[in-house]
């Protein structure tokens, strides 16, 4: 802009001197100005081409300076846009820096949730194995308990077959006294001139899936005991009541004999009600009544001690799962229950050789639990099971 400035100018100045010349005309000769004349028209010609060339730059400038306008418009709009992207990435980039703090944050959240996981993992699992510890000690103590009633089944049999007799003016036949020397049962007792059997059976280790069938089997050996004329074709094996819930068949019909499996419970009342046919002179005199009252009533012994065995069984099972659940009480509780439970004590009643259990002793008792309950509103279960008494007034 300035050089065409300065060109106009020295246009316009010349054009001035050209003035004057043709001024001075009338001062100067014709030659001479007919010279001068001819050098302004050159000089005016020189400059008009130069006014052209300028005017054609001025264009080409004009031109330029409106493309520079729009590249400095376009530059003010990228700077613009510069300085925008600028401050968006400053902003991502602060929030960038800051989700990467958070992250980080959660990172080590996340890592001390895992080493808490990985800690109560830990804890669960030793609390897992002390658990499995305990049910396995429970069972080995549960199973070295059964054992040791097995082993001691035998024993308990024969004291208790004798202790009966005793009681009740029966003679027992113990197993060197035994009659038959080549086959000799664990017990047996004399009625009537006839011995009665009762073989102990017990497992032989903790494995009761094969009892069952091992009990078919020893029925079928006591044929050796029912081939005697004086030994009664009723004869008893008598099992230990843990194992009462394996057996899935009491009675067996083998032909010439009979063969019943019963617990040692079932023994006293199963005794006296073959103790009763002495009040006989003879069996065969017995009326049809009289041996099916016989046959109920040790059908009713039997299944009134197997139900008892199998409710105390069913009993005990809850009792050890409760006590079981309650070793998941707060730690402080359970210690306060484990006290309690130290100093309880039970006493049950004791029993004594030479004192014999009367009937009407526990019809008094249930008399008072009967008041008791109906003080207390508690609806009472029908068992139907009557005592009766014999012509003379004494208790059977």
């Amino acid at each position: 802009m300035d050089l065409i400035g300065s060109s106009i100018i020295g246009i316009v100045v010349g054009l001035i001197v050209a003035i004057a010349l043709r001024r001075q005309k009338k001062k100067d000769t014709p030659e001479e100005d007919k010279e001068k004349t001819l050098k302004l028209e050159k000089s005016i010609s020189s400059n008009e081409e130069i006014i052209k060339n300028l005017q054609s730059e001025k264009n080409i400038l004009d031109a330029k300076m409106e493309s520079f306008e729009k590249l400095k418009t376009e530059n003010t709009t990228l700077k613009e846009k510069l300085s925008n992207t600028e401050n968006e990435r400053n902003s991502l980039k602060t929030k960038n820096t800051t989700l990467g703090r958070e992250e980080e944050g959660r990172i080590k959240e996340f890592k001390k949730a895992i080493d808490s996981t990985n800690t109560l993992q830990e804890s669960l699992e030793k609390e897992k194995e002390r658990l499995n510890d305990e049910r396995v000690k429970e069972k080995e103590v549960h199973f070295d308990n059964m054992k040791k009633q097995w082993r001691e089944h035998e024993k308990d049999v024969e004291n208790h077959l004798q202790m009966i007799c005793k009681n009740n003016v029966i003679t027992y036949i113990s197993q060197e006294e035994f009659p038959h020397p080549r086959n000799k049962p664990d017990n047996s007792i004399e009625i009537m001139d006839q011995l009665i059997v009762f073989d102990a059976k017990s497992p032989a280790n903790d494995n009761l899936s094969n009892f069952s069938n091992y009990i078919k089997t020893q029925t079928e050996n006591l044929k050796k005991y029912a081939k005697h004329d004086n030994v009664k074709k009723d004869l008893f094996l008598v099992i230990p009541s843990s194992t009462l819930h394996v057996i899935d068949q009491f009675t067996y019909n083998m032909s010439d004999y009979n063969v019943y499996v019963i617990t040692l419970d079932a023994l006293e009342p199963i005794v006296l009600s073959l103790k009763k046919i002495e009040e006989y002179e003879f069996a065969d005199k017995l009326s049809p009544d009289d041996r099916e009252n016989i046959c109920r009533v040790i059908g009713k012994f039997a299944h009134s001690t197997k139900r008892r065995i199998q409710i105390d069984q069913f009993f005990a099972n809850e009792f050890l799962d409760t006590l079981h659940k309650a070793k998941q009480l707060p730690k402080d509780i359970l210690e306060n229950v484990i006290q309690f439970e130290n100093s309880e004590k039970l006493n049950p009643p004791m029993e004594k050789r030479n004192k014999p259990i009367l009937t009407k002793d526990l019809k008094d008792q249930t008399e008072q639990i009967k008041k008791e309950l109906e003080i207390r509103e508690i609806p009472e279960i029908e068992a139907k099971i009557s005592f009766k008494e014999k012509d003379d007034g004494t208790e059977e």
